[in-house]
């Protein structure tokens, strides 16, 4: 690796920005991450389809086969290690993350994501009934934020009460400028309220995902402390990247109008997600990946036991999209990688595209006159680099006749 590496993030510098750099520096470049550690990053797309065709055969997902996970360099007290050290679906190869994505999948289909299309519905207009009568409001700490939560948890039967514990343990997980005590300390406490969860649902199961899995249990073979994992990293992601995913869409909108007038005309709101999914992706640097072997990747030698992340954002490849920072509901993407590809596909990604569609088809049905409050360029983004999207999106409100 070079000296000079590019860190992610990048001090005063959006997220967005910095892999756009990337992008232009290579199909896969080293970097930095929080705390000194190297790493390599996959941002073209040629280069992602490459990293991704290789898991189980050129990477692994568990940390086992990253020797600075074990030597020394990384240190005890890095604050990734409570993602990169779980034992959750994401670090799982072969047969174990096969097992544990079966208990699992069957929740996820697009045939039973569909059978939760009129729930979402209502959970999205009782949230707008409770803004429509104000004239501005922000759409991240009224919609975009409290949607995903309620439609994830309640999925899983967290009681409504308990719902804005995950936003706190999320944001300290996902921050940059999290300790490494921070980012303990909010795992600690959610696996804590996991696992309570599903002591209740032994008890005295209900009509959610979780009693389901309980009761599946002996047919995957799944015990309590891998359904804990499985529950915190489904909910987390679950409500974490649709809730940027919104405002970003809403944010992309009012910075091309046309498309806007476009969408509204066209009822195209499921292109609108999958350009938004292009365009400016939710999820930005999913970075655990380790080399089994010295591989060449897009031409580029990378090392054993190196940590290999790939761009989730990879739609803003000028090789592959022209004019890649330009939103448009017309291109072709039927290649998206948005959601990965191969065996760790995401999960979510029939419920986030519901999810997602109608609430922003009910939030511009119902306010025809709804407009940002300030300019799109003022728009503040989070201080983070594994997801991307607005920390606040004020809008003005006018609802329909």
């Amino acid at each position: 690796m070079t000296e000079s590496l590019i860190q992610l993030p990048t001090a005063g510098e959006p997220v967005i920005d910095t892999f756009d750099r990337m992008i232009r520096t290579g199909p896969i470049v080293p970097y930095e991450l929080p705390g000194g550690v190297r790493a390599w990053m996959a941002v073209s797309h040629q280069a992602v389809s490459e990293v991704l065709a290789g898991d189980g055969t050129l990477f692994s997902k568990n940390t086992r086969n990253c020797p600075a996970m074990h030597d020394g360099t990384i240190p005890a007290d890095w604050p990734l290690r409570v993602l990169t050290d779980a034992d959750h679906l994401l670090n799982m190869d072969g047969n174990d993350h096969m097992r544990m994505r079966r208990a699992i999948a069957r929740a996820f289909t697009p045939a039973r994501v569909a059978q939760l299309e009129p729930r979402i519905d209502q959970l999205t207009n009782d949230l707008i009934d409770k803004f429509a009568d104000q004239p501005e409001v922000d759409l991240v700490d009224s919609f975009t934020m409290p949607l995903p939560v309620a439609v994830i948890c309640e999925l899983f039967g967290v009681p409504a009460s308990d719902r804005p514990k995950f936003r706190g343990w999320t944001a300290a997980l996902i921050s940059h400028n999290s300790t490494g005590e921070q980012t303990q300390a909010a795992m600690q406490e959610m696996v804590g309220y996991l696992s309570g969860l599903v002591a209740d649902k032994h008890s005295d199961p209900g009509d959610d995902l979780t009693s389901d899995l309980v009761r599946a249990q002996p047919e995957h073979g799944l015990a309590d402390a891998e359904l804990v994992e499985m529950l915190w990293i489904i909910i987390v992601a679950g409500h974490e990247t649709t809730m940027h995913l919104l405002g970003n869409a809403v944010v992309a909108l009012y910075t091309y109008p046309e498309q806007l007038a476009a969408a509204r005309a066209g009822d195209r709101w499921a292109e609108v997600v999958e350009e938004t999914l292009r365009y400016r992706n939710a999820a930005c640097a999913m970075f655990n990946r380790y080399a089994l072997r010295d591989v060449r990747i897009a031409g580029v030698d990378i090392p054993a036991g190196a940590i290999v992340g790939w761009y989730a954002g990879v739609g803003r490849d000028p090789q592959k999209y022209p004019d890649a920072d330009v939103f448009d509901l017309d291109r072709d993407h039927s290649d998206q990688l948005g959601f990965g590809r191969g065996p760790h596909f995401c999960l979510g990604a029939h419920l986030a595209r519901l999810e997602s569609r109608i609430a922003l088809a009910t939030l511009f049905g119902r306010f025809p006159g709804l407009r940002l409050a300030c300019d799109p360029t003022e728009i503040p983004y989070a201080p983070q680099f594994m997801t991307n999207g607005p920390l606040c999106v004020p809008v003005q409100l006018q609802p329909a006749d």
